[in-house]
């Protein structure tokens, strides 16, 4: 076992919370990273930053954006489902609005769930299908809710085939200060939004590789760094196709 923040992280993979549709991605020659976070953990600088090291990264966040823009499917199934209401004069998502109605209605958030996941997690595949394609060594998906999703057997984290899990970790204390000077939110905002995620504590005992940014970045980029020479060893180590 190797140490990335002076815990041990597993070389082994956790059994997962549902079937994958492929094998592990290492057995072929890529290796597919899942990295995941908590809210101002400091998870996309980390992502930016693995590539520009070299890895494909794809973020969840900008499939779920690009299939709710005009004409994608996931606003169209949004439409069907809650109704024109839900879109502005120009026809595009009116995310406040949405973001209401599942914020206070559980139903209407799995619901809402329910429609987006399989599109996403259809959408990560075909592109980490296509990288593999393409060669590419480390294949990174950023999904925020990764954990949650394995939690509860549902999205992407339950599914795509991980070969590592990597949180970004910074301690709730420190995620609260740089959510309430990033977002300009009130305390209570800001750990509501915080809590809506499991603890990140739990995250880190669940994760395969934890990166500890609650220091400096010269320190955060040390690991990745670290993180992503191990993994390209990994990925290189497997018979190519």
């Amino acid at each position: 076992r190797r140490r990335v923040d002076g815990q041990a992280a597993h070389d082994g993979r956790r059994p997962g919370h549902a079937l994958t549709y492929t094998p592990p991605m290492a057995e072929s020659g890529s290796i597919l990273i899942g990295l995941t976070g908590g809210i101002g953990t400091g998870k996309s600088r980390v992502a930016e930053l693995l590539r520009e090291l070299g890895a494909a990264v794809e973020c969840s966040d900008a499939i779920v954006r690009e299939l709710q823009a005009p004409g994608g499917a996931g606003l169209e199934a949004i439409v069907a489902t809650f109704g024109r209401e839900y879109l502005t004069a120009s026809g595009e998502l009116d995310r406040p609005k949405l973001g209401k109605l599942v914020f206070n209605d559980p139903g209407a958030r799995m619901k809402l769930n329910l429609l987006i996941h399989p599109l996403v997690t259809r959408e990560t595949q075909a592109r980490i299908a296509l990288h593999r394609a393409r060669g590419v060594a480390v294949i990174v998906a950023d999904i925020p809710l990764l954990l949650e999703g394995k939690k509860s057997g549902v999205g992407s984290g339950a599914v795509l085939p991980f070969d590592r899990i990597a949180l970004v970790y910074a301690t709730e204390a420190q995620q609260l200060d740089r959510v309430m000077a990033r977002d300009g939110l009130s305390r209570e905002d800001a750990l509501s939004r915080i809590r809506s995620q499991l603890p990140i504590e739990e995250k880190r005992a669940l994760a395969d590789v934890v990166i500890d940014n609650s220091g400096p970045w010269e320190a955060t980029e040390r690991q990745v760094r670290s993180c992503y020479a191990d993994w390209l060893k990994v990925a290189r180590s497997g018979p190519r196709g």
